[in-house]
C-alpha cells in the first residue's frame, strides 16, 4: 500500500469520526427529549437547567463541553457528563465501522451501518432509563433496511426473511406466554427492533444478532444482579439486542463462515 493510500485512509477515518461526533450531539437531543415528549426538530437547543437558548458556539460537539469546563455559559450549573460521552462514543462507533468495514463493504452499506449504530445508541440509553423503545427509532432503522433492500434487489428475499426471522418467533413467544401466564415475555419494542434490523441485515445475520443479544443480556444482567444489590429482575433487553446487532454488523459474515466451517468435516 502506498503512502497516498494511507493518508487518504486516515483522512477519511477522521471525517467519519467528526461526523460521528456531530450526530452524537443530535443523539443527546433525541435521548433527552423523546422521553419527555419534547420536539426534537423545531425546539432550539437550550440549557436543561435554566432554559436559556444556546448560541451556535455552545454547540460544538465535545469541544464546547471541554472549553466551558462542563458548565452552562449562562447559569454556571454543571452540564451532564452524558453529553460528551454520547458524542465521543458515537464518534468512535462511526470510526470503528469505517475501520472494520471500509475495505470490505460498499460506501453506502458503511454509511447505513453508521447511522444504524447511532440509532442503537439512542435506543439503548432510552430503553435503559424508561424500559421503552421509541417507535420512531425503530421506524428509522426500518427505513435504513428499506434502502438496503432497494439497493440490493438481487438478494431481496434474504432481507424480507430477515424482517420475519426473529420478530416472527418473538411474536409467537409473546402470544404463547400471554395465554399461559398472562404476561408478555418481552416488550413489543424489542420485536419491532428485530424486524427493522432484520430487514437491514438479512435473516442469517439477524439470527446471530439475536443469539448474541440473549447471551450478552443473560451474562451481564446476572452479574449486575450479583454485584449491585436491588437491581430489578426486569430486563431492559434493547441495549443487549443493540450490542448483538452492532457486533453482527461488523463481524457477522465471519461468524457465519466460522459456524459453517465448524460443521463441515473436511
Amino acid at each position: 500500500m502506498t503512502g497516498g493510500y494511507y493518508a487518504s485512509y486516515i483522512i477519511i477515518g477522521v471525517i467519519f469520526f467528526l461526523y460521528g461526533l456531530v450526530i452524537g450531539s443530535f443523539l443527546n437531543v433525541v435521548i433527552l427529549r423523546i422521553p419527555i415528549h419534547e420536539n426534537i426538530t423545531l425546539t432550539r437547543s437550550h440549557c436543561m437547567t435554566c432554559g436559556h437558548t444556546l448560541a451556535w458556539y455552545d454547540l460544538f460537539p465535545l469541544f464546547s463541553y471541554l472549553f466551558l469546563k462542563g458548565k452552562c455559559r449562562y447559569c454556571k450549573e454543571h452540564i451532564s457528563i452524558q453529553y460528551p460521552i454520547i458524542e465521543g462514543v458515537n464518534g468512535l462507533l462511526w470510526l470503528t465501522v469505517y475501520l472494520v468495514c471500509g475495505d470490505s463493504m460498499s460506501t453506502l452499506k458503511v454509511v447505513l451501518y453508521c447511522l444504524c449504530s447511532s440509532a442503537l445508541v439512542a435506543l439503548s440509553v432510552i430503553d435503559w432509563r424508561t424500559q421503552e423503545i421509541p417507535f420512531g427509532i425503530n421506524v428509522f432503522i426500518f427505513i435504513l433496511g428499506l434502502i438496503r433492500l432497494i439497493t440490493d434487489r438481487e438478494n431481496w428475499l434474504e432481507y424480507v426473511l430477515g424482517f420475519f426471522a426473529v420478530s416472527g418467533f418473538l411474536t409467537l413467544l409473546i402470544i404463547v406466554t400471554r395465554l399461559l401466564i398472562k404476561k408478555d415475555a418481552m416488550g413489543w419494542g424489542d420485536v419491532k427492533l428485530m424486524a427493522a434490523a432484520g430487514l437491514l441485515l438479512g435473516w442469517k445475520l439477524i439470527i446471530i444478532a439475536f443469539f448474541l443479544g440473549c447471551i450478552l443480556g443473560s451474562i451481564i444482567h446476572l452479574i449486575r444482579m450479583k454485584v449491585q444489590k436491588g437491581v430489578d429482575h426486569v430486563l431492559a433487553f434493547g441495549p443487549y439486542l443493540s450490542m448483538g446487532i452492532f457486533i453482527t454488523m461488523l463481524w457477522g459474515e465471519q461468524l457465519v463462515s466460522w459456524y459453517l466451517k465448524m460443521w463441515t468435516f473436511e
